[in-house]
């Protein structure tokens, strides 16, 4: 069937959720089902083991890293005889070793891919290698319950090291680059000739966009799914979706309220100029339609990186934003577990972890330590 013979999906919704929150939902539903199919037929135990246990997206990621894994014993090995992933046996599966495994995990560390045109490097930090040693342990741990394979060769793979809660630096914008971060996007300073085209046609949105990252902490997918009918105004609060089906509601203060406003009245376009499906989308590109997570991280690493002075590739991702809004409310002396409800942290040990960043506090030490005439200067404004 050709793209313009695909039949329209239609979603009957019967439930609380909006639609285009069940229409992602099903995305990712479709997608592991697609992975699935590249994978032999007697995974079909293991699919179902992941469907019971995880999340949809945890569960497509375990699908990409096995099917990753399969192409790798295909590409990079002489253990199966397959010319695809669906194609390799289980007898073929009973004869690798925890040392297979392990070479596995020390090629994802850093491997190249060619194409036609180019020669792709990939590299892989600690966290991506040990969700990758995840999803095969589990794969083989349910293998062995199941009796597809004799042993257990989980436990002689090579453990990864992963940096302890308070090794690893929060990365976060300081209170003053949040307010340069804020007045790039309301006067375009900063931005380039070919930027500022754009800006004239989505400050609003952009602004309305970076403060409601940085005031409420929002992952960028319940930012992004954000509709306009998610805002009741009467009552000052909006809904937004979180993982596992949770519900939230979140109470509006006055910037966020002038933000909103300003951009549902100054720019955004009219409903009956929009297509169906994107008249309820609160954000929306030039075109019309509802944002993708992509146009919204670029739009973050954009005015980031005025903020910060560096390059628009070395910008702060929408996560980061998520980070500043932790710190900032830490800082301001906010109760540890208020914040942790509002950002929806399974465990109050992960907001910790923002009340532990002092950045300030090495700046100030650092400050207060100069030598020579650097010395006597800061001891006389001290006086």
């Amino acid at each position: 069937m050709s793209d313009g013979d695909k039949k329209q999906l239609h979603i009957h919704n019967k439930s609380d959720k909006p639609d285009n929150v069940v229409m992602k939902e099903n995305q990712i539903i479709e997608d592991c089902e697609t992975l699935q199919k590249q994978l032999p037929s007697w995974m079909r135990g293991y699919f179902s083991y992941l469907r019971g246990n995880l999340l949809p997206m945890s569960r497509r990621g375990y699908l990409q890293d096995i099917r990753f894994f399969c192409q790798y014993l295909i590409d990079e090995t002489d253990l199966t005889n397959a010319e695809s992933t669906r194609d390799i046996k289980e007898s073929e599966f009973r004869e690798i070793t925890a040392v297979d495994v392990n070479l596995f995990l020390d090629y994802c560390r850093r491997y190249k891919k060619e194409t036609d045109k180019a020669i792709y490097v990939y590299e892989n930090a600690n966290k991506s290698l040990a969700r990758k040693r995840s999803s095969v342990s589990v794969l083989f741990k349910y293998l062995y319950r199941s009796g597809i394979i004799e042993k257990n060769i989980t436990d002689g793979f090579d453990p990864i090291r992963l940096p302890k809660p308070g090794e690893r630096q929060i990365k976060a914008l300081q209170d003053d680059e949040v307010m340069r971060m804020l007045d790039a996007v309301t006067t375009g300073e900063g931005l380039t000739k070919h930027e500022r085209t754009y800006w004239e046609k989505t400050k609003y949105r952009d602004k309305c966009i970076l403060m409601y990252f940085v005031t409420y902490g929002l992952r960028l997918s319940e930012l992004q799914q954000l509709n306009v009918s998610s805002f009741n105004f009467s009552r000052g609060e909006f809904l937004i979706y979180r993982k596992r089906g949770k519900e939230s509601t979140m109470p509006l203060n006055k910037t966020t309220i002038k933000a909103l406003q300003d951009y549902l009245d100054l720019e955004r376009p009219t409903d009956d100029s929009l297509e169906e499906e994107h008249k309820d989308a609160l954000f929306l590109s030039l075109q019309g339609k509802r944002m993708t997570e992509r146009q919204i991280r670029e739009l973050v690493k954009k005015y980031t990186s005025i903020c910060m002075d560096t390059t628009r590739r070395n910008g702060y991702s929408p996560h980061k934003l998520r980070a500043t809004a932790a710190t900032s409310l830490i800082g301001r002396g906010n109760d540890i577990y208020d914040v942790q409800v509002l950002l929806d942290h399974d465990n109050v040990t992960t907001t910790q972890l923002y009340a532990a960043h002092k950045l300030n506090t090495k700046r100030d030490l650092i400050k207060s330590f100069e030598w020579g005439d650097d010395l006597e200067e800061y001891l006389d404004e001290e006086e």
